[in-house]
């Protein structure tokens, strides 16, 4: 059972996968075309991440790989304000016909200048309309510079997944 990271291209999953599995930041600049399978172990479980690019063409691949994970993670950048609506659709199009899969949402960029603050991108992503049935969180999260030590909203990410996951094993 793996965890299922997806969010438009550009958002930074690849940088937020890299900083959960090494404590660190790591930067990637260049998109993911395809896949992208990450482990992580923790002491309590270990938990492997798969990650499809955001770009329009792989995009008809995440409805696929819904039904076989444990939990979606889904990142969005809160600056790019502009295609906010657009991460928006494709988060409520992918978890409508699957009311029991936990999401997180880590608004990503948190540290840019004009990003939204969490309570902003709660609203831009209309989470209250998800529904009540189903786990979710919104965390905010930063890949600072590369090489430091990963902020305190990537350690509450990677713990809270860490529960997500041996709560539905």
């Amino acid at each position: 059972k793996q965890i299922l990271v997806l969010g438009l291209d550009g958002a930074g999953k690849t940088s937020i996968l890299h900083s959960l599995a090494t404590n660190h930041v790591k930067r990637s600049v260049a998109p993911t075309e395809g896949f992208n399978a990450i482990c992580i172990n923790t002491e309590e479980s270990q938990m492997e991440f798969l990650e499809i690019g955001g770009s329009e063409s792989l995009r008809s691949y995440w409805k696929m790989y819904l039904p076989k994970v444990l939990l979606l993670v889904y990142v969005v950048d809160s600056a790019d304000h502009a295609r906010l609506p657009m991460a928006k659709q494709l988060l409520h199009q992918l978890i409508q016909n699957n009311s029991t899969l936990p999401v997180v949402v880590l608004a990503n960029k948190q540290d840019l200048k004009g990003a939204y603050c969490i309570t902003d991108v709660h609203d831009a992503l209309a989470l209250s309309d998800i529904g009540d049935e189903r786990k979710m969180f919104l965390i905010g999260t930063h890949v600072a510079e590369d090489g430091s030590e990963i902020s305190s909203g990537m350690k509450d990410a990677k713990e809270l997944i860490g529960t997500l996951v041996l709560e539905t094993q």
